[in-house]
């Protein structure tokens, strides 16, 4: 009876990780936001069913849902090339910085209570949601700013709080871009590559943190369990090119509101977990 049980579990499991793998997918390439956002919340529903101790769960979850993002970002980034919406320009520019925050943010990962940055993260997500559903978003550029120093204020923040919360950094980058005068549907193909640059170094920081770390279930390589990893991109780089080819089909109109829409269920799950 015991054993049958647990073949059951493993098998919901499995399946539950693939669905959210799925929607991680269609999600990564209609928005350009890596998928995390869909991705940590199951993980985290898991840790709990499963007995992952509390002091290391979410960083399991933070980790292993970065892992999922590299190949994720990869097939969405070669759908959205595919159509010319990735920005080379913003990308020379931002990457650097992008890839360095994420790199610190990874590393902090083991440091940093995560409650301040997601209060915060649900305040900022609320409020770039409010100014995408207008009719006239707020414009602060009429063109991306050209200047190292400039780049990098933009960059690093984005790496850094993305890699925190095992995210794409789409979420932040889109509403940025776009405030900048950039098109959303290039915003969207432009974030896509970020989620790359994010997940790479932010991941990195998460296996050395925790390497040796008691407590963790099979199948970890420091705070990534490869096995719910392979499962959910196994899934998430066949849906993503689904994604962007939905993306571009879409006018700006109707995926502002889709992200913007998005952005807001987002928040209001975080902040309920922050004032819970």
């Amino acid at each position: 009876m015991i054993a049958g049980y647990a073949v059951e579990a493993l098998v919901g499991l499995v399946a539950g990780l693939l669905v959210t793998g799925g929607v991680a997918g269609i999600l990564a390439g209609l928005l350009g936001i890596g998928g995390g956002i869909v991705i940590v919340p199951v993980l985290a529903i898991f840790a709990d069913i499963f007995g992952v101790p509390d002091e290391i769960g979410m960083l399991l979850v933070v980790g292993t849902s970065l892992a999922t993002i590299i190949p994720t970002s990869i097939s969405s980034a070669r759908a959205h090339h595919a159509k010319g919406a990735v920005d080379t320009d913003i990308l020379k520019g931002w990457l650097p910085a992008i890839i360095a925050g994420a790199l610190v943010g990874g590393f902090a990962s083991h440091v940093l209570g995560a409650e301040a940055l997601t209060l915060v993260f649900g305040v900022v997500s609320l409020l770039v949601a409010a100014n995408l559903i207008k009719r006239k978003t707020i414009i602060l550029a009429e063109t991306p700013p050209t200047s190292r120093v400039a780049q990098g204020a933009i960059g690093f923040p984005i790496g850094f709080l993305s890699s925190l919360m095992g995210i794409g950094g789409g979420t932040l980058a889109v509403p940025t871009m776009t405030m900048l005068s950039t098109p959303v549907h290039r915003a969207v193909g432009t974030a896509s590559v970020f989620g790359l640059g994010i997940a790479v170094p932010a991941v990195i920081g998460f296996v050395w943190s925790g390497l040796g770390v008691e407590g963790r279930p099979p199948g970890s390589l420091g705070y990534v369990n490869l096995p719910a990893a392979i499962a959910i991109f196994s899934a998430s780089v066949l849906t993503a090119p689904l994604g962007a080819r939905l993306a571009h089909r879409l006018r700006d109109r109707p995926l502002k509101i889709a992200f913007a829409i998005f952005l807001f269920i987002s928040a209001v799950n975080m902040l309920r977990d922050v004032f819970a």
